[in-house]
């Protein structure tokens, strides 16, 4: 059938590429929408869960100092523990929408302070850990994967296995039993507690200070968290080992190390960004286990020591502050990943 003059003159198809930031708009705002929800019912989860803990907050305010049955209930009064349940969620709520914290009861400092001073050492513990873990995880992934069933394949997954399953608590104190106390021919070579000593040096060696404080609590961060970056590296790149791509790319004469590094491992980095993504609104929380065996003064110690009163206003906004944080990341993560994999925008 012959072609009109009408058809001839038609414009050509417009550029899709308005429809897809309409599209990604969409689904941004569609996450964005989903995460308030999220927070909203984290601010009700975070007042009514530790209302559980059983413990009296006017004990951690007057620890160590004789009071009276009047001067408690004086104490609790001012500080609104009295009133109804009801009262206190909604000027807990107010206060959450102005940013307010609240003030420690043990500390009698604002909360918003002392999350403050410990992010830095949290950060660097957590982020130092985090950034290891992924690059040996994923290094030792790809090779894994690339030499499949191999022996080193066998070793690094049995190993990293093992590692994962054992709990961080145990595996914390039996470094720090052997290599800070020292143990038989082992002499104590790490410090055994804290981000620094009363007599640390100033300037640059306070930073080689703080590393050797540092090289326990991240080495036992690492030998349990980098078997997931492994087995996630390692799955995927299997998965691209067996399309036709890399079949085709060896057909051609490729040499082997360009064939992974230029295809195979590129294409299998998406599941791996992803599961960054989602571990570094945790960085925020600190790891709670390792903290606390190496007393570094981090988020996750400040939160163990305040279960202890219980600290109520410090609970809260180290728990919401967790929370906020890995909520945002799973969002941006699943925007990126919207904009990264096809498959995804045309689910």
């Amino acid at each position: 059938m012959s072609t009109s003059p009408a058809e001839l003159t038609k414009a050509p198809p417009k550029d899709d590429r308005g429809g897809a930031r309409r599209s990604l708009a969409r689904y941004a705002l569609v996450k964005l929408g989903g995460a308030l929800l999220g927070i909203g019912l984290v601010v009700v989860a975070t007042f009514f869960l530790f209302r559980l803990i059983p413990g009296d907050p006017t004990i951690a305010y007057t620890r160590d100092v004789p009071v009276t049955p009047e001067q408690l209930a004086l104490l609790r009064r001012q500080m609104g523990l009295d009133r109804p349940l009801g009262e206190q969620f909604l000027d807990f709520v107010l206060r959450t929408l102005r940013l307010d914290l609240g003030t420690s009861y043990e500390y009698r400092r604002p909360v918003a302070e002392l999350i403050g001073e410990r992010v830095g050492p949290t950060l660097l513990l957590v982020g130092t850990g985090l950034a290891v873990a992924v690059g040996l995880g994923m290094w030792q992934g790809t090779r894994a994967a690339w030499r499949h069933g191999g022996r080193f394949d066998r070793f690094s997954t049995g190993t990293a296995l093992t590692l994962w399953s054992v709990p961080t608590f145990w595996l914390g104190l039996l470094l720090l039993m052997v290599f800070a106390a020292g143990m038989g021919p082992i002499p104590g070579l790490f410090p055994t507690r804290g981000m620094e000593d009363v007599d640390a040096p100033d300037g640059p060696l306070y930073l080689l200070h703080v590393a050797h404080h540092l090289v326990l609590p991240c080495l036992t961060l690492v030998a349990v968290v980098y078997a997931q970056y492994l087995l996630v590296m390692r799955s995927s790149l299997l998965d691209e080992i067996g399309q036709d791509y890399v079949t085709t790319a060896r057909a051609k004469g490729l040499r082997d190390d360009d064939v992974r590094r230029r295809h195979a491992v590129p294409n299998a980095l998406l599941p791996t960004v992803t599961l960054v993504f989602m571990q570094i609104g945790f960085v925020v929380g600190g790891a709670v286990s390792v903290e606390f065996v190496y007393s570094w003064p981090g988020l996750g110690l400040l939160f163990v020591e305040a279960i202890r009163g219980p600290d109520y206003a410090v609970m809260q906004g180290t728990f919401m502050l967790v929370c906020v944080a890995v909520i945002v990341m799973n969002t941006l993560a699943d925007v990126v990943y919207h904009v990264l994999d096809p498959r995804v925008r045309s689910a």
